[in-house]
Parts: C-alpha cells; structure tokens; sequence
C-alpha cells in the first residue's frame, strides 16, 4: 500500500487507533481561506514525549500540567497556544538526531510558559482547556503552525495574516529570556545543554531565506548569532556534567520510530529497522510496516513478539488492537483494547480505541460508557467526539449526540456549525443538565467568534 493511499484511507483517523487524527480546519476566526492542520493522537508516542519531557517540565514547575501534541507537518516547527499544550511538528521530531535536541526544544516553549509570554494570548482566545477555547485557538494560529504564513495569493496578506503571524511570534527579549530558562531546566534535568545547540544548528543559514523557503520556527522564534553563542557557551559550560539516559534514549526511539513507520514510506523502515535500538521497538515498527502493506498475518506476528518481551506495555496491545480493527477483524480487536485498558486505564486514548472496537463490534451501549471517560480525561481527540455521537445516536440519545458533534466541530475550529448543533442539543435536553450546559457553552463561544 502506498502512503499516498494510506493517508487517503486514514484521513478520518490516521490511526484508527494508531494515529487519530483531529484535522482541525482552518475556516480561521478571520475568515482566512481554508486549509487544515492535523493534530496525530496516538497514545504511545504521547505517552513517550511525556516521558522525554516530564524531567523538563518539572524544572520549569509544570509538573504534569503540560501536554506534548504532535503537528502531522514536515516542517520544523514548534509552538504554545496556552499552559496547556506543547506542540511538536513531526518534522521536528524526525530530523532530531538525540533525545535533547526534542528536550532542548520542549524546554524553551516550556519557558514560554513558566515566564507568562503567553498569558495575553491565552486571554483572547478564552480558556483553551475547553474544546472551543482550543479550537479557536489552533483554528487562529493555523496557518502559522503549518508553516505557510501567507496562507493563499493576497486574500490573507496584510491584516489579518500579520495578525496571525503575531499570535506566534516572539520579541528577541522573550527569546533570550526563554533561551536563559531553557538552559537552567535542561541542567536541573540532567540533559545535555549540546541539544540546544544542535537545534540551532538545524537553522543556520534560513533567516536569510526568503521567509515563502524558512521553516515556520525561524518566522516565530527568532534566530540571532547572539542566541547561537549563547548555547554555546552554555554547552561548554556545562560539558561533562550529563550523562547519557538510557531511558530518555529509548523513549525517543519509540516515539520517533513509531511516528516513521507510519508517516514515511514502508521501504523506508524496512531499511532502518536495523538501526533500531532495541528488539522490542524493531518489532513494533516491522509490525506497523506490514500493517501499512496489508500483511495482517506479519503484522500480527511481529506485534505478538513485541507484546511477548514488554507484556506489561499496554501500547503493544492497542497497536495489536488497531492491526485487526483496521483489518475489519472487530470482534477479535476487543481483546487487544481491553489489554490496554487493563494496564492503562487512565489512559484516555487507551478508553476511545476500546469503544470504537465496541462501536465497531454492534455493541454501542458498551461503547458510550469506554467513551465518556475518555472524552471525560481528553477532550482533544475529535474521533472519540465523532464516535460518542454516533453511539449516542444508535443508543437513542439526539440531544446527546448533537452535543458531542457541537464539541468536534468547535475543535475543529468550525464555530459555524458547531452553533447549529449546539442550539439542537438545547433544544432537546433538560435545561440545566450537563449536556445542556455544555451545549450552551458552545453556543456562546460561537457567538462570540461570530462578532470577530
């Protein structure tokens, strides 16, 4: 199977489990031409930058606020839009070489953070910890985080893409003091201050490119020589005093080699599984290989052999669980999911893959029950909003699915028609409920993107 297919198939849910997607559609808060900018979920690779990016974050005194979201976007590029997100383009994290370049990265956006740069923007777009206040942020920033700053042939040059750029931008007085945080988080964790150097070092040269040629990191985040030696002479200072982490080896190993095999060609990872640090991840991206070329029976097999060394892994059970929801195997998926909700039942992604396998099987009043929590714990992932509507449906329940469709189409960005849904649920649930305050908050952030 090409990738060119793939994509196409997986549109919907670049995972289905693996790599869902949110696309979150750029009909921008200005009325910019549309475009999109997908958001990857997948519970492994999210879970491995959490544990690249945990000793990081807590430098900088998040703790485990902070999640870290990856951009489906070749560019480097790296961005914030509240206290809540990091977000990561998978070119970024493809081109980086160690775990403390991605460190280095993560910990300058995490003193974006810590140092308030933020805080005003936050403000404007409301609280991004709702799905509007998310979605009205990405929806505004979107064509910034996806690298094309004019966004469309005169339409979007001038006002209203300037004003787009600026919600991303930062002054060189914000970058040097980010830089300066940055440093001190990177040393507190015990990574190696040479990660912010051979981030940089990925720059040379753009910012005398014309900006249509810069990578979108470059137009945000200013590069100046001063920053360069800055890192520099940090690096040298501070030489000698990290060792190599195995742990943050291997785990950037596994989100790097998982986003590969599922983002670059299969002859590709064929070729580097060799370079593979350990079995167990050769295996899981041999398996997501031969998933990709249609080969269930390899797939499975490698899965299996991947699941048999980390048995207690719950993110080799949903990769096994995506392989044979993805083959139409729905009834022998449960199994799988249901491994993974065992070891991580907290895990959010881990809850919607189980219900989307229950969805799948025809059994929908099971499914709402997986589901619900995991909207309850991570409302970003708009293919458990899309599959809570549509169990809500089957289930007998409009009002409750207008509501979850109101909620995927304001992530989205889509104000418009997250407005009608919103007011349909109003119109069908018990004033006062949960599902109607919910519906009404929507509603009123609708309204409020219509008047800008």
């Amino acid at each position: 199977m090409s990738i060119e297919r793939y994509f196409k198939r997986a549109s919907t849910s670049l995972r289905r489990s693996v790599l869902a997607t949110v696309v979150v559609s750029i009909g921008l808060v200005a009325a910019l031409p549309a475009r999109a900018v997908t958001i990857l979920r997948d519970p492994d690779i999210e879970y491995s930058l959490q544990r690249l990016a945990q000793p990081i974050l807590n430098a900088a005194g998040l703790g485990s606020s902070v999640k870290i979201l990856v951009v489906k976007d070749s560019n480097l590029n790296a961005f914030v839009v509240d206290r809540n997100h990091i977000f990561l383009h998978s070119g970024l994290i493809l081109r980086s070489g160690t775990p403390d370049m991605i460190r280095a990265v993560i910990a300058h956006e995490a003193a974006h953070i810590a140092n308030g740069h933020i805080a005003r923007r936050a403000q404007n777009f409301g609280n991004a910890r709702t799905v509007a206040g998310l979605g009205l942020a990405l929806a505004a920033v979107a064509g910034a985080a996806s690298g094309n700053g004019e966004l469309g042939a005169g339409i979007a040059i001038g006002v209203q893409s300037s004003a787009q750029r600026v919600f991303l931008s930062h002054t060189r007085a914000e970058e040097a003091s980010a830089d300066k945080s940055a440093i001190n988080y990177m040393v507190q964790a015990g990574a190696d201050t040479q990660g912010a150097v051979d981030v940089f070092e990925l720059f040379r040269g753009q910012e005398v490119l014309n900006t249509s040629r810069q990578d979108p990191y470059v137009r945000s985040h200013p590069l100046t020589r001063d920053r360069l030696r800055v890192a520099k002479a940090a690096a040298s200072a501070f030489a000698g005093r990290s060792t190599a982490d195995p742990a943050a080896i291997y785990w950037f190993a596994r989100a790097k080699g998982k986003l590969s095999a599922f983002i670059r060609n299969p002859k590709a990872t064929r070729r580097d599984l060799k370079n593979s640090p350990s079995e167990d991840i050769r295996l899981m991206r041999e398996a997501a290989m031969h998933h990709r070329l249609s080969d269930t029976k390899k797939a499975l097999a490698s899965i299996n052999k991947a699941i048999a060394l980390r048995p207690k892994d719950p993110y080799y059970y949903e990769l096994k669980g995506q392989i044979l929801l993805e083959s139409r195997n729905f009834q022998a998926a449960l199994p799988a999911y249901k491994g993974c909700v065992d070891r991580a039942p907290n895990n959010a992604q881990c809850l919607g893959s189980y219900g989307r396998a229950l969805l799948a099987a025809g059994q929908p009043k099971s499914a709402l029950n997986s589901l619900e929590k995991a909207r309850s714990r991570d409302f970003r992932d708009g293919r458990v909003l899309r599959d809570l509507a549509s169990a809500y449906a089957q289930t007998g329940n409009p009002g409750m699915a207008a509501v979850a469709s109101a909620e995927r189409y304001a992530l989205q960005g889509r104000m418009k028609d997250a407005g009608i849904q919103a007011k349909r649920a109003l119109g069908l649930l018990p004033e006062g409920s949960r599902g109607w305050r919910r519906a009404d908050d929507i509603q009123l952030a609708a309204k409020r993107a219509e008047k800008k």
